[in-house]
């Protein structure tokens, strides 16, 4: 195995230590939160005043810190022409916070705002432990739809294997996926050492970093693409969650199940389709992707039963896998190599901006209105993306698509 390869995999395997441990949290999170304190209804919290608004601001909470740090985090190794040192700092201190809020309910009654402040904390530092190893990814030889493909392929299994494992740790013990979590985390701050350091050397100006990203409008692209299809994902992480165990039934074992269904083909496909994008441009997978990934959103929620709403949500993960590795690509083929840090952390803040929409505008509309019109505006965002940027990312792509081949030459 070439050294390339050898890191590949891997960063590959950090990039799915750390969303495996987020992921471990979300299929019992209504039961994890009313461990930490939130009790819904019981006018202790303006977070926690229903079972699902207490789900939603606890999510929102890690993504707040998410969009507020990752420029942080994507700057200062620009800046330093380092990336290893950040990332064993950001994994081992969002370590700390996933135990500290493991033992909060042994500290006494902590108010539920004071568990919102060590998630916030707490992402805080674990997004610059996720961003800047995917930008190690960048940093590597060998095609950027493979590389890409790779990050891709850790962020599915990681969700596909977080979920269903943590709703089985839920039912053993509320806070049993935070302690893992903290664990897995501890074991990423060591695994990435191995690998070496390819940062571009040099230090940077915070300024000249700004500049160089402003002078490439045409990020915003891959950008607006990047938010509505982390919005999809934060939609179901919350309100799909939700939306299955109300309309079928199932607790938090069988409602990982499920979710694996998106994320187990949304993995495995992750590779091929980057490779295949290196291949064919970014165009296909992209815009006819995401349109029919928008129509596969809609068919889950018109599933009578629960096979077929598994096998909708096999459907969208398979039209997943063929947008996300091709959109991640576009961002480092447009991106210079000083720039990669500040770049992907742009990508990732538009990534949690559209998590933190999935939560809010997802929760917010199916909480007032219902699940069925939270599903028609969800699905209906990634349709229209996809229908009104068609004329800027046909030209678009074909740069874009050059790009690598000049790479690869």
């Amino acid at each position: 195995m070439s050294s390339s390869r050898r890191d590949r995999v891997v960063l590959a395997t950090v990039v799915f230590a750390v969303l495996f441990s987020q992921l471990l949290l979300y299929p019992g999170v209504s039961t994890l939160v009313e461990a930490l304190g939130a009790d819904a209804g019981g006018g202790s919290s303006p977070f926690a005043t229903t079972e699902l608004d207490a789900s939603m601001w606890f999510l929102v909470a890690e993504f707040a810190a998410y969009v507020v740090f990752v420029g942080v985090w994507g700057a200062a190794s620009d800046m330093t022409g380092r990336r290893t040192p950040f990332i064993v700092t950001g994994a081992l201190a969002g370590a700390v916070g996933y135990l500290a809020l493991a033992a909060a309910p042994m500290l006494g009654s902590i108010p539920f705002e004071g568990v919102l402040l060590l998630r916030v904390l707490q992402g805080a530092m674990t997004i610059g432990a996720f961003s800047l190893t995917m930008t190690m990814l960048m940093d590597l030889e060998g095609g950027h739809g493979k590389n890409m493909g790779a990050a891709g392929i850790a962020i599915g299994l990681g969700a596909a294997l977080g979920a269903p494992i943590g709703g089985q740790l839920t039912t053993v013990d509320p806070l049993a996926p935070l302690v893992a979590a903290g664990i897995l985390l501890v074991c990423v701050g060591g695994l990435v050492t191995l690998v070496p350091d390819r940062a571009p050397t040099g230090r940077r100006a915070a300024r000249d970093l700004l500049d160089g990203i402003r002078q490439r409008p045409t990020l915003s692209i891959p950008y607006a693409f990047g938010f509505i299809d982390r919005l999809t994902a934060g939609f179901f992480a919350l309100v799909g969650t939700l939306y299955f165990q109300d309309a079928f039934g199932v607790g938090p074992a069988q409602t990982g199940l499920l979710l694996a269904c998106f994320f187990a083909p949304f993995a495995l496909l992750q590779y091929p389709m980057g490779a295949l994008s290196d291949r064919i441009g970014r165009t296909i997978p992209i815009v006819a992707g995401s349109l029919c990934y928008g129509v596969g959103i809609l068919s889950v929620n018109v599933a009578p039963t629960v096979a077929l709403a598994a096998l909708a949500m096999v459907l969208v993960g398979v039209l997943g896998a063929l947008v996300s590795p091709a959109t991640m690509a576009l961002v480092t083929d447009l991106a210079a190599d000083g720039e990669r840090g500040v770049a992907m952390g742009g990508f990732n803040l538009a990534g949690s901006l559209g998590f933190l929409g999935g939560f809010l505008i997802g929760g917010t509309v199916a909480d007032t209105y219902g699940y069925d019109l939270a599903f028609l505006v969800v699905g209906g965002l990634e349709i229209a993306i996809a229908i009104v940027t068609v004329p800027v990312f046909l030209r678009l792509s074909v740069d874009g698509h050059k790009h690598v081949r000049e790479d690869e030459a």
